[in-house]
């Protein structure tokens, strides 16, 4: 028996020539498209499982994970009617949680996050100007989910 060919970016799976029941292959790539596209995930990294997931929830699984998603570190993992299913990241797949509005980015072999930037303090001459308008890039930064404000 074969490995089911698959796209080289997403690993979805390709159908085969002649091929029976096309459909579960088929669903099983819209499944992780539905996953994949337009990637947010609840929170993550953490090791657990949730207890209740709701279908289409997805979570960035930790370093060190259990149960169900024993064996995955770093994938996305996503609850579906069919159980569990995860996809495994790539280099500079980004993903937005949910939990705080981040951005994450998947770099060499892990998830980053957003820089954190403390607004400005102390110094001998204080430019009250100049203060307000770092706050306020600041501001739009951790809006965007590009860095996390202290």
């Amino acid at each position: 028996m074969t490995d089911t060919p698959t796209t080289p970016r997403l690993a979805l799976p390709l159908l085969a020539v002649a091929q029976a029941q096309k459909e579960v292959t088929h669903n099983e790539a819209l499944v992780l498209l539905d996953a994949l596209v337009h990637a947010a995930v609840v929170a993550g990294p953490i090791a657990d499982p949730p207890a209740d997931p709701a279908e289409g929830q997805c979570w960035i699984v930790g370093s060190s994970p259990t149960g169900a998603w024993s064996g995955r570190a770093a994938a996305i993992a996503f609850w579906t009617s069919g159980g569990w299913r995860f996809a495994t990241p790539r280099d500079a797949m980004q993903v937005t949680r949910l939990s705080d509005g981040s951005r994450l980015r998947f770099d060499g072999g892990l998830w980053v996050g957003p820089a954190t930037i403390a607004a400005p303090v102390g110094g001998s001459t204080i430019d009250s100007e100049a203060r307000s308008v770092i706050a306020a890039l600041i501001l739009l930064l951790a809006a965007q989910g590009l860095l996390i404000s202290a």
